[in-house]
């Protein structure tokens, strides 16, 4: 996709690692996974006796997730946000899914103030509302 907005004349964000080397005109930024914060957990947990299955939602706070070279064609004011947003999602005091949601519909699925639980971050099935299209069916 970056070296299609390359050749294009278009910008483009980078996803799972930083891919600004591929398309450096194009290229605003990189969201990226770290996996080593949650593999030095569960080795430390297998070695201590305390692993066990189960869902894990490792993000920002925990160092897992990120947004790295970050472009200076991106204005100043968003970059601010965005470390404003990675400070409170790292203290826990910013929640990316919170309500009110509603599907494309209209229909309320979460309610104002409502924090998204893990049965209703798995059941995610819909568009919200602006999205063109539908869901596939299967």
């Amino acid at each position: 996709m970056l070296q299609t907005a390359e050749k294009m004349g278009k910008r483009a964000f980078g996803w799972d690692s930083d891919m600004s080397k591929f398309a450096p005109t194009a290229h605003l930024a990189s969201a990226i996974i770290n996996w080593a914060p949650y593999y030095k957990k569960a080795v430390g947990d297998v070695l201590d006796g305390k692993w066990s299955t189960g869902q894990a939602w490792w993000g920002v706070k925990e160092d897992a997730i990120d947004v790295v070279s970050i472009s200076d064609k991106v204005p100043a004011a968003a970059k601010a946000k965005l470390d404003s947003v990675k400070a409170d999602l790292k203290s826990g005091s910013f929640v990316i899914w919170k309500g009110p949601i509603a599907d494309q519909s209209g229909k309320e699925l979460l309610k104002s103030g409502e924090v998204a639980d893990d049965k209703f971050l798995h059941g995610i099935n819909f568009f919200v509302k602006g999205v063109l299209g539908k869901v596939p069916a299967g």
